[in-house]
Formats: structure tokens, C-alpha cells, sequence
């Protein structure tokens, strides 16, 4: 019978089975799941405005009741005569205590530390200071506009995080999944490994799975930083954050929700912001020794005037020491400069690249040379094999079928494309004592015989004479001995990636020197060296590439190795900034490096570099615009210039310029 109503429509999977039901039903489940997730969403905003209501409430109460008692002293609100002396006093002291007191209770929480001179310990002594001399608007006004500050820092701070995870971490909070054919929505955390989501064009994957369906196009700029469409075929993996483009597919998940890629890639980020750049850490120790410094300071202000001024009075020089400590408060240097590291590391999260730490912005940003691996970093690292030679006397097909179930032992590319070219590995062929040897290849026993399968060196590893002429061939050579004997080899060919022309060009501009280390043979690593104009060199091990590393920095300050192989391990855990290409990279490649580039593509060293060098010259405005602002105010202040209420709308003043400054980045076009 024929379906004539145009809602029932189902989906099938490939073996003829109903996937799904009703578009009525399909409909109504993305209803209930949009009104969860904007359920969800109305529910965080409506708790982050009752933060950032409570974290204000004790300063608009200050507020309100320094703004009277204002009121009350210049008789713009008429009040009887009694608002004087104590009264007076006791009126600014609750204006005071609202955000007096925190500060307060944070200095001996300092002081319980060992930490005698805080920015609490300057607020503190201001303030009081200023109320022993009869100041009490000023003193109020000190700590009132103080804790606005340090608010606004706090907002600033959580944002930047915020805006990091929120840029990351889009993943729905609901999916759908097929049981029994029919469709049930759960929550993304509860799926497990081995069920089916279905998945609806424009819908965005929860958790790392494969493709069930035929084909499906996804964009995957949650990953890489690029809206490009990426076609994905049956079989192939999907990852947590790609948004299904244009037809419904089907995901079987294979990785818990926590232990996507996605996650990781957050973790990472999450855990960049507790590594303090050497600049931090500097501004941090010069605060500690700063600060006592500037309370002996004004102390001398106070008292030392005595001995050679002639018309002496100690309120008001103690009024000058007052102005001074509000003024060389350092809270603006050691907020902003964490906020510029923060915002660095989300502009080139946003781009798919991950630094793992405020340190590696600094260290990065101070690079001299660069050194690349060729295969996967440079070049696709999709192989195809271009010929297959077997000498005479040898069976073709037994010898690729015993190749080609060994290299199913292995992740490399070349493992792939042998794949592709032989056909689905036999896995009855009876393997044993299988190695893989990084810089080499692979070996293992069949029937008591020796299969070595790798490169050249491996065959003179294992004592095989062999006859091939390599010279004039650019391009991988696989091969192949059994037995003892030599039997044949692959001839496998690489290309260039696009944008690697782009990207050494780029580096070169930015007064890089560039140089190449590759395993591969030398003919075939110079091939690539000359189309690419840099140094390199081929024919390296993997403590070869260590020991390339050592020397070169021995000569250069500072280097940036790039890799993506489990043999380049070594090498980025050597080199100043270790970067790996964490699209098919080796996950000891991602977990050593500093830095992980997320698409694979070359064009985003440069971009790091980039990234790297505008969040330093922020972070040094930063610190040049404190230090001019408050040494300029700070001798007003102690030449009797400058009052208490214009230091604290400077210090507060800079502190804002600075939050604004750091966070300009993440607004910045590469």
C-alpha cells in the first residue's frame, strides 16, 4: 500500500530498517528539545544576574549612603545640626563598613599568610588614615570605588573564562537516539558507548562517534576555527562539536561524553589558565617587594617633612602619605595582566589552536627558528601507493597480504594508503611477535619467518642486502624482506599541503628561519625542502631529530619544533615551544606539546606567532601605562598636588584601561 501522507515520512538505514518515525514525532522531539535547552539557558542567565547582583549589593549600598551623607555636608538636602562630630563619624563608618569590611578581613587572612603588605594592607591603612583626620568621605570613597574595581576585574576575569568554554564547549545539553528504530531524546551526558544518535541537519554532534550513514557533510569550526564543510563516508570518525550540515545521519558513539575530544580540548585550555607566564610571575614577586617599599614611603612622606619644614602640619602631610598609598595601589598590573593572557589563549582557541599556558604565549612570541617534520605537518600525510614491486620468484599477492595484515598493526599514514591500496587486511594470517619500531617500521614472525617492513635502514637493521636504486625517486619507499631475503618494496607518494607555501612565506616575514627533519629519505625530503625554499635535512631518527634539536640551540635562543608523529615526541618535548598537529597527530605528540594546532594546517603557526606577539605587546602597554599613570600621580600626590579623590578615580581609572586594553585581543583580526 502507498503512503500518501506527506508527514509520515521515515528514514532508512542500509540494511532497510526504519530509522525513524513521523516527521510529527521528529518535530515534536526538536521542539522539547529547543524548549529544554532555552529553559536551560534562561535558567544560567537569570542565576548569573543574581551574582553580579549580590557581588554589587554591599557597594550600592556605600554608595547610597556616602551620596547622602555628601547631601548632608554641602546642604543640598536640608537636616538638623546634629549631623556633625560622632554622629557624623558613626553616619560613615556603616557607609564604610559594607566594603571596608571584606577588605579588612582579607588583609589578616594575609596577614595569617605571612603576607604583611597586600593591596588589602594599603587599602586598609588609606582609608583609616583618612578617617583619623576627619576625611570620611574620602575614606569611604577609597574603599567604595576600590571594591567596584576589584569587581569589575572579578566580572572581567570569569568572562574571559566564560568566553573560552562558551567558545569551546557548544555542545547540545540533549541528543536523540534511535531504540528500536524510534527516536527517545537523553541527556548528552547519559548516552553510552555503542548507541545510535540520530542526528538532523543543523544539529550539532554531542559525543565522538562513526558514521553509520553513507555519507554526511559536517562544518567543523568548533574544532578547527574553519566553517569549512568536511565529508565524512561510512566508517569514518566524527567528533564531539561538527555540526551536521545537509542530511540526517546516523552516529554510532564510541568515546563517553568526558572523554571526547572536545573535552580534552577544554580541559586543556581550562588548565592553560593556572601556567603563569614568566612576565606574571614577575609583576607578582615585584608586588611583594613593591609594595613594602611604597609603605615606607609614605610613612617618610608623613614624618620626615618635620625635620626640615618650617610650617610642619602632620595632618597635612599625612593626608600626602594617604594620596600616595591609594595611588601605588598595584591591583591594575596583577589583574590585567593575567586578563591578557586570557584573552590571548581564547582569540587562537577560536582560530583551533590551544595553548596550554600563559608561558607558552610569552615563550612563543620570542621564537627565532622554527623547526618542521615534513610528513603530516608539510606535507598531507595521505599516501597512495604509486607502484608495488615484488622481485621474481615471489608470489605478488601473498607478499602485499602479508604486508598489508602487518601494517594493520600500525596508525601511520603509510599504513593507510597501503590499506587502500591492497584492500581490508587478512587478519587470519598468523602474526606474532609484532613491534613497531618508530623511525623504522614494523616487524613480526609468520610461520616462523621474519616480515620487515619498513625503510631501507630497517632492511640493513636486520641484515637484509638489498639492490634498490633510491636516487631519482622522490618518493617514500616502503620495503619489504621475508625470510631473510629482500622481496620487494612500495613506491609511496605525499603532497605538499596548500597553505604550506603560504605558511613558511609568512614565517619567513616575521624574520623566522625555517629548517626541516624529516625521517624519510634525503631525495625525497629535499624534494619538498626545494619546493619550499628552507633547509632540511632527511635520513633522521628520532634521537636524531633530539639531537638536531640540541645543537640548533646551542646557536639560536629560542625554538619551536612542530610535529605530528609519535617519533616527533622527542623533539617537541626538547624544543622551547613544542607544537603538534592535532588533527591526525599522535596523541604523545598533543599530550608533550605546548601548543596543538587542530586542522593539521601549517597556516596556523604563523597565526600562532601572530597570536602570541600582539598578546605580549598588550600585556606591555599594559604595564608602561600603569607605571607612567601612577608615578605621575604619585608625585602629585606627595607634592601636595593631587587629592584623594582624584587617586582613586586614577587608580581605578587605570586599572578599567588596562581590563579594556587586555581584552581588546579578543576582538583583534589575524
Amino acid at each position: 500500500m502507498i503512503n500518501t501522507d506527506p508527514n509520515h515520512v521515515h528514514t532508512y538505514d542500509e540494511h532497510g530498517h526504519k530509522a525513524c518515525c513521523t516527521m510529527e514525532e521528529q518535530s515534536q522531539t526538536a521542539v522539547a528539545a529547543d524548549h529544554g535547552h532555552t529553559h536551560e539557558l534562561a535558567r544560567d542567565q537569570h542565576v548569573a544576574i543574581s551574582n553580579v547582583i549580590m557581588m554589587f549589593r554591599p557597594a550600592i549600598v556605600s554608595l547610597v549612603l556616602l551620596l547622602l551623607g555628601l547631601a548632608f555636608d554641602n546642604s543640598w538636602i536640608p537636616v538638623p545640626r546634629f549631623f556633625d562630630g560622632w554622629i557624623r563619624l558613626i553616619y560613615y563608618a556603616l557607609a564604610y563598613f559594607p566594603v571596608g569590611l571584606p577588605v579588612i578581613i582579607e588583609m589578616f587572612k594575609a596577614f595569617v599568610k605571612k603576607e604583611l603588605f597586600s593591596e588589602f594592607t594599603l587599602m586598609t591603612i588609606a582609608t583609616i588614615g583618612a578617617f583619623s583626620i576627619g576625611e570620611y568621605p574620602e575614606g569611604v570613597a577609597v574603599m567604595l570605588f576600590y571594591t567596584i574595581g576589584e569587581n569589575l576585574q572579578s566580572l572581567a576575569v570569569r568572562r574571559a573564562k566564560g568566553n573560552i568554554k562558551a567558545l569551546l564547549d557548544q555542545r547540545p545539553e540533549q541528543v536523540t537516539i534511535l531504540e528500536d528504530g524510534r527516536p527517545r531524546t537523553i541527556m548528552a551526558r547519559q548516552t553510552a558507548v555503542g548507541q545510535t544518535i540520530q542526528l538532523k541537519p543543523g544539529e550539532k554532534l554531542a559525543l565522538d562517534g562513526q558514521l553509520l550513514s553513507q555519507h554526511a557533510s559536517f562544518n567543523t569550526i568548533a574544532l578547527t576555527g574553519e566553517s569549512k564543510p568536511d565529508t565524512k563516508v561510512k566508517g569514518d570518525a566524527v567528533l564531539a562539536g561538527m555540526i551536521n550540515l545537509n542530511t540526517v545521519a546516523q552516529v554510532r558513539v564510541t568515546t563517553a561524553y568526558a572523554d571526547s575530544k572536545l573535552s580534552k580540548i577544554i580541559e586543556l585550555v581550562q588548565h592553560a589558565a593556572t601556567q603563569k607566564a614568566p612576565t606574571e610571575l614577575f609583576i607578582r614577586k615585584f608586588a611583594k617587594v613593591y609594595t613594602p617599599i611604597v609603605v615606607v614611603l609614605a610613612a617618610s612622606i608623613a614624618v620626615a617633612p618635620a625635620l626640615f619644614v618650617a610650617d610642619y602640619v602632620f595632618s597635612d602631610w599625612l593626608y600626602r602619605a594617604l594620596v600616595f598609598l591609594v595611588i601605588s595601589c598595584p591591583c591594575a598590573l596583577v589583574i590585567s595582566i593575567p586578563l591578557g593572557y586570557f584573552g590571548g589563549i581564547g582569540a587562537a582557541s577560536r582560530h583551533g589552536i590551544l595553548f596550554k599556558g600563559g608561558n607558552v604565549l610569552d615563550a612563543l612570541a620570542g621564537v627565532k627558528q622554527v623547526v618542521l617534520d615534513k610528513t603530516g605537518t608539510l606535507t598531507k600525510g595521505v599516501f597512495r601507493v604509486q607502484e608495488a614491486v615484488v622481485v621474481d620468484g615471489y608470489d605478488r599477492k601473498e607478499i602485499l597480504a602479508l604486508v598489508n595484515a602487518l601494517e594493520s598493526h600500525s596508525t601511520h599514514p603509510v599504513a593507510t594508503a597501503i590499506h587502500a591500496f591492497v584492500g581490508e587486511a587478512d587478519h587470519t594470517i598468523p602474526l606474532e611477535q609484532v613491534v613497531e619500531i618508530p623511525g623504522y617500521g614494523l616487524t613480526a614472525m609468520v610461520a616462523g619467518k621474519k616480515l620487515v617492513v619498513g625503510n631501507l635502514r630497517l632492511l640493513d637493521r636486520a641484515g637484509i642486502v638489498h639492490e634498490v636504486e633510491t636516487s631519482g625517486i622522490p618518493h617514500t619507499i616502503v620495503a619489504i624482506g621475508y625470510d631473510g631475503r629482500f622481496v620487494g618494496y612500495l613506491i609511496i607518494a605525499d603532497e605538499i599541503k596548500p597553505d604550506a607555501t603560504e605558511a613558511v612565506n609568512r614565517l619567513k616575514a616575521l624574520g623566522i628561519t625555517l629548517t626541516m627533519l624529516s625521517g624519510d629519505r634525503s631525495s625525497v625530503v629535499q624534494a619538498v625542502a626545494g619546493t619550499l625554499d628552507i633547509l632540511a635535512y632527511g635520513d633522521l631518527l628520532p634521537e636524531d631529530k633530539a639531537n638536531k634539536i640540541n645543537e640548533m640551540r646551542s646557536i639560536n635562543s629560542r625554538i619551536a619544533f612542530v610535529g605530528d608523529g609519535i617519533n616527533d615526541a622527542p623533539a617537541i618535548a626538547l624544543s622551547d615551544v613544542g607544537i603538534a598537529m592535532g588533527g591526525l597527530g599522535s596523541d604523545a605528540a598533543i599530550e608533550t606539546a605546548d601548543v596543538v594546532i587542530q586542522d593539521d594546517r601549517p597556516g596556523k603557526i604563523p597565526l600562532a606567532v601572530h597570536i602570541s606577539k600582539a598578546t605580549r605587546r598588550i600585556i606591555w602597554q599594559n604595564i608602561t601605562m600603569a607605571f607612567a599613570v601612577k608615578a605621575a600621580v604619585l608625585i602629585l600626590g606627595a607634592g601636595g598636588h593631587a587629592n584623594m579623590w582624584e587617586a582613586v578615580f586614577a587608580d581605578v581609572g587605570v586599572a578599567l584601561l588596562a581590563i579594556g586594553n587586555a581584552m581588546r585581543i579578543q576582538r583583534m583580526h589575524f
